[in-house]
């Protein structure tokens, strides 16, 4: 005679299964938190007319934006005429993304991308515009201007691989040709004094990143042309992948020609909501 199976209550769950018999439990690792994804925006707005201006402007980035993905290159568009209104309303309309930059200099900037990719903010004293590029150009231009020079510091007690590091670096640097270079620390025996040394001998750039999705990824620029080093922490801020790139801009803060295309069209989309 055939009866439903039923599970006995308390098969399962915390206290169901026996312990190990050296009394310790199973620690499970922490899982991963939220990942930034895009979920559109539609501002509330209530006087059309007056704010007019940013709707015009944010209509001109996102056929700017458009064109950037076809044609490369960059298009800039200064905020300062805007009211405060106005300017809210970009602000509001834009957000932000996963991707800030600081960069020193005269002026010094902050740079954050919109929820739009390759649709940048640009502030800093005497600054507030719209930046639509692959990435800003700023951000390549003042890269490797020293913050911290270069230092020939002797190779002491503890450094061990890093002159060799250091010399694939400075050749890669030196012949660069446009292809990227990549050097997996991660993968590579180092040790603490091995990275202190390259640090002094590599430099401190003018440019830092952070891009922020699954986890965390900071960028940093020395001040060796086209060195960057790159690290990618998980959710739980472990360092899980840490490199040198040699090239321009390392692609995970580099907006992609599909996403600028991508970008115009949700954006014309949601100037189409606000209407």
């Amino acid at each position: 005679m055939n009866r439903d199976f039923q599970l006995p209550a308390g098969a399962i769950g915390p206290g169901s299964q026996p312990t190990s018999t050296d009394g310790v439990e199973l620690d499970y690792m922490t899982m991963p938190g939220d990942m930034r994804t895009y979920a559109p925006h539609v501002p509330m707005v209530t006087s059309g007319a007056a704010l007019a201006p940013a709707m015009t402007m944010m209509e001109t980035i996102a056929t700017a934006a458009a064109r950037v993905a076809d044609r490369g290159g960059a298009e800039v568009f200064d905020l300062a005429g805007l009211d405060t209104a106005n300017r809210r309303l970009v602000a509001e309309t834009l957000g932000e993304g996963e991707v800030a930059m600081k960069l020193r200099g005269v002026p010094a900037l902050a740079v954050q991308e919109s929820v739009f990719a390759g649709i940048w903010c640009v502030t800093g004293h005497g600054v507030d515009r719209i930046e639509v590029a692959r990435v800003p150009e700023a951000a390549g231009n003042r890269a490797f201007a020293p913050v911290a020079d270069r230092r020939p510091v002797e190779a002491g007690r503890g450094v061990v691989n890093a002159p060799a590091l250091l010399a694939e670096l400075e050749d890669k640097s030196a012949s660069f040709d446009g292809d990227l270079h990549v050097i997996n620390l991660s993968l590579l025996p180092h040790t603490e004094e091995d990275l202190a040394w390259l640090e002094a001998r590599l430099g401190q750039g003018s440019t830092d990143v952070l891009s922020r999705g699954y986890g965390n990824c900071r960028i940093r620029a020395t001040a060796t042309p086209q060195v960057w080093r790159v690290q990618f922490f998980n959710s739980v801020d472990t360092l899980i992948l840490d490199t040198f790139e040699v090239t321009d801009v390392p692609d995970v803060a580099v907006a992609a020609p599909e996403d600028l295309a991508d970008s115009a069209r949700r954006l014309t989309e949601v100037l189409e909501a606000i209407r």
